[in-house]
């Protein structure tokens, strides 16, 4: 499936990530080229191993390559210095986690805020304003006051992804998202991301190894023992089940 660069809003190039040395090295990226298109929800999919949450770590700038380049939008990131990533990361990435990541101290409101308060500045009015739409859609209204505690599983996790898409980062991670829901509260988060790329523009990677949660997605991308072997278009659970099926039996 072939994107221009224009339409790529995160990529990378000849990317190899390798651990450790002589016998006991392992290769956990071996030369993966790969962008993540914009406006579209992407899924990386592959067995335990495959090399997907690397390849997701080092697109987000939380690891770096041992050779290859990385960039997210324009901005060349292979060999930017830890200030320079967190900044970037902190305006430009969003990130939604399998365990969610709430700050149990603060509230939803407050949860929901800290990236701003982070990054040293107030929501402006049209942030607001879209933080106030992405609330009333996700039915946090009534939760705002809580703490992550006292919110079931499925509530944690709709305040993390309007967490991650309250400062309109250019790409939102989503890792394992459904990892600790049950089946019913799994696809309402994956409906609201699916949502948030199809009515909004919003990049999403979301790193999978569930054919259903891939299923949402516009495109996804199957990984290997650390090389992209296939990406497709939308697919059924069913094509999804059957095409990694026959990875394994290839492999």
């Amino acid at each position: 499936m072939e994107f221009t660069l224009t339409e790529l809003v995160a990529r990378v190039e000849a990317a190899t990530k390798t651990y450790g040395h002589g016998a006991g090295r392992v290769s956990a990226l071996d030369d993966v080229t790969i962008g993540i298109p914009a406006g579209r929800f992407t899924a990386i999919m592959g067995p335990s191993g495959s090399g997907k949450s690397t390849l997701m770590h080092v697109m987000a700038g939380l690891d770096s390559v041992t050779s290859g380049r990385v960039f997210l939008g324009d901005t060349e990131i292979t060999h930017l210095r830890d200030a320079d990533l967190t900044l970037l990361r902190r305006r430009r990435v969003g990130f939604v986690f399998q365990s969610f990541n709430l700050v149990p101290t603060l509230d939803v409101r407050g949860n929901i805020l800290l990236p701003f308060e982070l990054d040293g500045r107030r929501a402006t009015r049209e942030q607001s304003e879209w933080i106030d739409h992405l609330i009333d859609t996700l039915g946090l209204r009534d939760r705002l006051t809580h703490r992550p505690h006292e919110l079931s599983g499925g509530q944690q996790q709709r305040a993390a992804i309007v967490r991650a898409l309250a400062t309109r980062p250019d790409l939102v991670f989503a890792d394992e998202p459904t990892g600790n829901l049950d089946s019913r509260t799994g696809r309402e988060v994956l409906t609201v991301l699916q949502d948030a790329a199809r009515t909004f523009g919003q990049s999403i990677a979301m790193v999978t190894h569930d054919p259903i949660a891939a299923s949402y997605a516009d495109h996804i991308v199957f990984l290997a023992d650390g090389r992209v072997v296939a990406e497709r278009p939308q697919s059924t659970a069913e094509e999804i089940s059957s095409f990694m099926l026959g990875m394994e039996a290839h492999a």
